[in-house]
């Protein structure tokens, strides 16, 4: 009887780390590629998307709590699952430019994330390529935050599970919701119009579009993991897009000034 009882278990446990190993395998396709499109150029570094962020997930959201420690005292602590980092950039011919650059979870398609896992928490969605966390399952190890090379989750302070963006899935797929308020919290927010939201695996779609238009990059390539989101570079600021409104500006001053100068410079 007892051999049975352990046999039973060594089943129990073997068909557990089966499923476990089913779920942290990524789907061979997705049905969509659904993400970010970042424009570098347009964002301000106003910090709403972060903002809008903290506090869908913290009090608004399916996936909350969210947590804050104090978050008006000596010593506050928290999660965010978004972030904008800002720094002076410095081109090889030109002056030097300050660029805003948002960074949250990037879905990628080989997201190492997923496959580290060691109880199938984090998983990606076959339907739209969506990288979700189970936090019933999540065990707070932490190797999936070591095994993502942006730096894209966060461990929280109170659950002890890792939390990461969600591109706001109680959101986009909450058909109670007014339509217009069925995109991620952090792009109904932006006040540029900085962030967008669509399938980037349909080529005729907005987003699709913009990242040919304006040559939309991967963050990191070189780590292989082929994220979902883009980024838009900077624009060319030697070009003046406003000149062509501007009211000329006269070659030479008029008035006492202008005689005066003319005189002087005669002498």
């Amino acid at each position: 009887m007892v051999g049975q009882t352990a046999s039973e278990g060594r089943v129990r446990r073997d068909a557990k780390a089966l499923a476990a190993r089913r779920m942290t395998c990524l789907p061979t396709a997705t049905d969509r590629a659904l993400g970010l499109v970042i424009d570098l150029d347009t964002c301000v570094g106003c910090h709403a998307c972060v903002i809008a962020c903290k506090e869908w997930n913290a009090t608004s959201g399916s996936f909350r709590p969210l947590s804050d420690r104090d978050p008006y005292g000596p010593e506050p602590e928290g999660a965010f699952l978004n972030h904008v980092h800002s720094f002076e950039a410095a081109p090889a011919s030109g002056v030097a430019r300050v660029v805003h650059f948002p960074k949250s979870c990037l879905h990628c398609a080989d997201a190492p994330c997923v496959t580290v896992c060691p109880t199938g928490a984090s998983l990606k969605r076959a339907a739209d390529g969506i990288v979700l966390v189970n936090e019933e399952d999540c065990i707070g190890c932490g190797l999936c935050a070591w095994a993502c090379p942006y730096g894209a989750r966060e461990m929280d302070p109170t659950e002890r599970v890792m939390k990461k963006c969600t591109l706001c899935v109680d959101r986009i797929d909450n058909p109670h919701i007014p339509e217009v308020d069925r995109i991620p919290a952090c792009v109904r927010t932006c006040p540029t119009g900085a962030r967008h939201f669509g399938d980037l695996g349909d080529p005729a779609s907005a987003v699709s579009r913009l990242v040919a238009e304006r040559g939309g990059f991967d963050l990191m390539p070189e780590q292989g993991t082929r994220p979902t989101n883009k980024y838009l570079p900077p624009r060319d600021r030697d070009i003046d897009v406003l000149a062509p409104l501007l009211e000329p500006v006269p070659e030479a001053e008029g008035g006492f000034l202008g005689w005066l100068d003319r005189t002087l410079a005669r002498i």
